[in-house]
C-alpha cells in the first residue's frame, strides 16, 4: 500500500475494505469529477471511472463521491476501459457549507483533507468576518485550519493585518504570501508533506490557483484577473481537483465561494473559545448574551475585555446555524409527509383494485 499512502490512504480507510467472494476490493481516490465522469487514482495508476447504477439513483447529493473521496472500484483502472465505483468509503474529514438556494441542503467542498488553507487577499477581498467563518467550518470538518493572506505585494500594512487575523483566530497559523515574489510560498509548502492532502478555499480572486501554481512550479491551474472596481474575481476554477506536488503531498483546488453559510454550530467553540469561557460564568445556562441579567459576556464587553464586534459575529453565526437547522428539519418533515402520502395513495389504489377487500 506504499503508493496508496502517498495518495493519503491510511488505516482509517483500510479498515473499511472487505473481501468479497475471495476477491479483495480495489481502493482508489477521486482526483476530479466532471459531469458525472470521474478521474481516479489507484495503486496501478490513474484512469476513468463511472458510478454504479444504484449510486446514481440516490437523491442524497452529499453522499455522491467528489474530489478527495476514497472509493471502491469493481477492478483496477485499465487502458481503454472505465472502472465502476461500487461504493464510497466513509470520510475521515469533510468540509461542508450550506448549498445555495432556499432548500436546506449541505454541499461537500472538500473530503478527506488533513489541512485546509483559508485564502484571503490583502486587497479588497480582505474581510475578518469571512476568515472567521472559514476557520469555524474547518474546525468543524475535523481538519487543521491555517490562514493564508495572499497578495502582500498589494498591501503596505500586511504585518498589521496579519496581527489582526491572528487575534481573531487563536491557535491558527497565519501565513502572509506573495506568489509573484515567491514570498511565503516555502512556508506553505513545508506544511504539505508526503501523504498529506491540503485544500485551498476562499472567494473568487483570492489567489488560490496562483498560489498552487507557485507550489507546482508551473502554470497548470487557470487564473484570472480581479475587477478593479471591487476586487472581486471571476470563477476561473470551475471544479474541485486534486493535484500531486513535486516531491510528495497533494493539494485540492476548489472553486471560489462568494458565500459560506454555516450548517451547524460545530467549530464555533474552537474559534470563539474566549466567548465560550465567559459564557460558562453567566447566571443562566441558556443565556443569549443580550438583555439577561448576570451575563458575564456582556460584562466583559462593557469592561473592554471582549470586542463587541467579535461578540456580535459569534451571535450572528449561532443564529445562522440555528436557522439552517430549522429549515433542514422542516424540509425533512415535508419529505416524510410526501413519502407517507405516497404510501397512503398506494394503499388506497390497491384497495380499489381489490374491490375494497383487504
Amino acid at each position: 500500500m506504499s503508493e496508496l499512502s502517498d495518495l493519503g490512504f491510511g488505516p482509517f480507510f483500510e479498515r473499511q475494505l472487505q473481501t468479497v467472494q475471495g476477491r479483495e476490493e480495489v481502493p482508489a481516490r477521486i482526483a476530479a469529477e466532471h459531469r458525472g465522469a470521474y478521474e481516479v487514482w489507484s495503486a496501478t495508476g490513474p484512469g476513468p471511472a463511472r458510478l454504479a447504477g444504484r449510486l446514481r439513483l440516490t437523491d442524497d447529493a452529499a453522499g455522491w463521491p467528489g474530489a478527495g473521496d476514497w472509493v471502491v472500484l469493481d477492478g483496477a483502472p485499465a487502458p481503454g476501459g472505465t472502472a465502476v465505483v461500487e461504493r464510497v468509503l466513509a470520510r475521515r474529514t469533510v468540509f461542508t457549507r450550506a448549498a445555495a438556494g432556499r432548500r436546506a441542503a449541505t454541499q461537500v467542498v472538500a473530503a478527506n483533507v488533513d489541512l485546509v488553507f483559508a485564502v484571503c487577499g490583502l486587497d479588497a477581498d480582505f474581510n475578518l468576518r469571512r476568515i472567521e467563518r472559514y476557520v469555524a467550518r474547518v474546525w468543524a470538518s475535523g481538519a487543521q485550519p491555517a490562514v493564508i493572506l495572499s497578495k502582500s505585494d498589494l498591501c503596505d500594512g500586511a504585518a498589521e493585518r496579519a496581527g489582526e487575523v491572528a487575534g481573531r483566530v487563536p491557535g491558527v497559523d497565519v501565513i502572509v504570501t506573495s506568489a509573484p515574489r515567491a514570498g511565503g510560498v516555502a512556508e506553505v509548502r513545508a506544511r504539505i508533506g508526503r501523504g498529506v492532502t491540503a485544500a485551498f478555499v476562499g472567494s473568487s480572486g483570492a489567489g488560490k490557483s496562483t498560489l498552487i501554481n507557485a507550489l507546482l512550479g508551473e502554470e497548470r491551474m487557470a487564473t484570472g484577473a480581479v475587477r478593479a472596481a471591487d476586487g472581486r474575481g471571476r470563477h476561473v476554477t470551475t471544479r474541485r481537483q486534486l493535484v500531486r506536488l513535486p516531491g510528495g503531498g497533494l493539494v485540492l483546488d476548489t472553486p471560489g465561494m462568494r458565500e459560506l453559510a454555516l450548517v451547524d454550530e460545530d467549530g464555533l467553540d474552537a474559534l470563539f473559545g474566549d466567548v465560550e469561557a465567559l459564557a460558562a460564568r453567566c447566571r443562566y445556562r441558556d443565556c443569549r448574551h443580550d438583555t439577561e441579567p448576570g451575563c458575564a459576556v456582556k460584562a466583559a464587553v462593557a469592561a473592554g475585555e471582549l470586542d463587541a464586534d467579535r461578540l456580535e459575529h459569534y451571535r450572528q453565526l449561532g443564529r445562522e446555524a440555528a436557522a439552517f437547522a430549522r429549515r433542514h428539519d422542516e424540509h425533512a418533515r415535508r419529505q416524510a409527509e410526501r413519502v407517507w402520502g405516497q404510501l397512503a395513495d398506494e394503499v388506497a389504489r390497491l384497495r380499489r383494485w381489490k374491490g375494497g377487500k383487504e
